[in-house]
């Protein structure tokens, strides 16, 4: 049999990855016009692949497309947030009430793993920020439900274009730090009703930091 050949990643993908990057970074800031042929210049491409990786940046939430305008990096107003904070409650809840009731004894030790990390990372915010979202992406990949998966990643995407992100707060990481080990603690004790009602605090918390 002859081997499969993949086809490479399509170029608007990667072109979409460094933009998102970008955004993240606030390089691109929210509110901000974003000029296609100064863009498709610096990459060296055309404009159909950055107007194809503008598309599904515009899908994720992170670009808005203005008739007549061209594309702007999404500004999140205050209800914004909250309601991407509300959807990422009852997502992110429900899936720790599943883990606490079906991981296996491995994923629990996985999840422990992750957490002593962050433990170890309070004073290091750059590696706190990414460690804190292994730990949630884990914990969805525990819970098993790849729809939930895909709506959590995108609504995170938006979150991070908030000006404020909740963990930028002074004292926040502390904060943050404690209530992981609350969900943590119920995960480990397999109490569903627990897990799923510390998660609902971590993010209603996090959203009165983040305002």
């Amino acid at each position: 049999m002859s081997a499969v050949s993949l086809a490479p990643r399509a170029l608007y993908e990667e072109v979409a990855e460094l933009l998102r990057q970008r955004i993240f970074r606030r390089e691109l800031e929210p509110g901000s016009w974003i000029d296609e042929v100064k863009l498709a210049q610096e990459y060296g491409i055309s404009r159909t692949p950055l107007r194809e990786a503008l598309k599904v940046l515009a899908a994720e939430g992170l670009v808005t497309m203005k008739v007549r305008r061209g594309a702007y990096v999404t500004e999140v107003s205050e209800q914004d947030l909250a309601e991407v904070y509300h959807l990422l409650s009852l997502l992110e809840s429900d899936a720790a009430g599943v883990v606490a009731s079906k991981a296996s004894d491995a994923e629990l030790r996985e999840l422990q793993a992750i957490h002593d990390d962050l433990e170890a990372a309070v004073r290091q915010r750059d590696r706190f920020f990414t460690i804190n979202e292994r730990f949630h992406m884990r914990l969805l990949e525990v819970a098993g439900n790849r729809w939930r998966n895909q709506m959590v990643a995108d609504l995170r995407k938006v979150m991070k274009l908030n000006r404020h992100h909740s963990l930028l707060k002074s004292g926040r990481i502390e904060e943050s730090l404690a209530e992981h080990r609350l969900v943590l603690q119920a995960l480990l004790a397999r109490d569903a009703a627990a897990a799923t009602l510390r998660m609902q605090e971590h993010f209603r918390n996090g959203l009165e930091a983040a305002a």
